[in-house]
């Protein structure tokens, strides 16, 4: 089945400008460190980024480890 986006999603979110560049992030992101991969089904994860995206969550965090 092809995913296709809220047409909402940009409107159902707060958008903050961000330092000195002005990048428009929104107010919550998404961690994916330790939540997607090993045990855990891969549809499972789809079905978390389209969800969050939907919501208008832009900013998903790729990092390896925090620290």
């Amino acid at each position: 089945m092809t995913y296709v986006a809220a047409e909402d999603r940009y409107e159902s979110m707060v958008y903050r400008r961000s330092g000195r560049s002005g990048l428009s992030l929104p107010a919550l992101s998404l961690g994916l460190w330790q939540n997607f991969g090993g045990d855990r089904p891969l549809e499972t994860g789809r079905e978390i980024v389209r969800r969050a995206f939907d919501l208008g969550i832009t900013h998903f965090d790729l990092a390896n480890n925090y620290g």
